[in-house]
């Protein structure tokens, strides 16, 4: 079974810190921060109180609310590419660290591994971008489109976290036991 080494447990570790921060804040934003479940709340709540406001006054209003948040998804985002780069550095002078196994089904594992590396890639760039667009001279539009796939790609995360965790809970249960103790200590 394979050796993890200390620099690569510290990474693992800050990268659970960075993925679960990301995702805590993008399941925020797309549920009880969304801008445009909680203007109409705004609306209807100072309703009550005889005050008028636009939707768009509104809208101001419920983005305001959430920004305090979004900036803690934003320095995650920070952690999240500064890390990647950290293990795209192991990588290049370690290798992946996979060792060869001619089982089918590891060698899959170790496929899907690479594939969602390349979409931490993505994500990380495109994160960069979206905190740096105006800076950088990209259109609004444009911007609007990279946050599109980003979004996208998001869910591909969603999916993979529990997948990784099932899929190592299982590995630890089976054929690779001592796997998490590995990781931990």
């Amino acid at each position: 079974m394979r050796e993890f080494s200390l620099q690569f447990k510290i990474w693992h570790w800050l990268n659970v810190l960075a993925v679960s921060g990301l995702l805590g804040t993008f399941f925020l934003r797309k549920t009880f921060l969304s801008y445009k479940d909680n203007m109409l709340i705004i609306m209807e709540k100072l309703q009550g109180f005889s005050i008028e406001i636009s939707a768009e006054q509104a809208k101001i209003v419920a983005k305001a609310i959430r920004a305090p948040m979004w900036e803690w998804h934003i320095l995650f985002g920070y952690l999240f590419a500064a890390l990647l780069l950290w293990r795209i550095v192991m990588i290049l002078k370690d290798g992946f660290g996979f060792e060869e196994n001619p089982n089918t089904h590891m060698k899959w594992i170790y496929r899907s591994y690479k594939v969602i590396y390349l979409i931490f890639i993505f994500m990380a760039i495109s994160g960069l971008v979206l905190s740096f667009y105006k800076d950088l001279g990209i259109a609004k539009e444009s911007a609007h489109f990279i946050k599109e796939n980003h979004e996208l790609l998001a869910w591909v995360i969603v999916w993979f976290v529990p997948l990784h965790i099932t899929g190592v809970l299982k590995a630890n249960a089976s054929d690779q036991k001592g796997l998490i103790s590995k990781i931990l200590s």
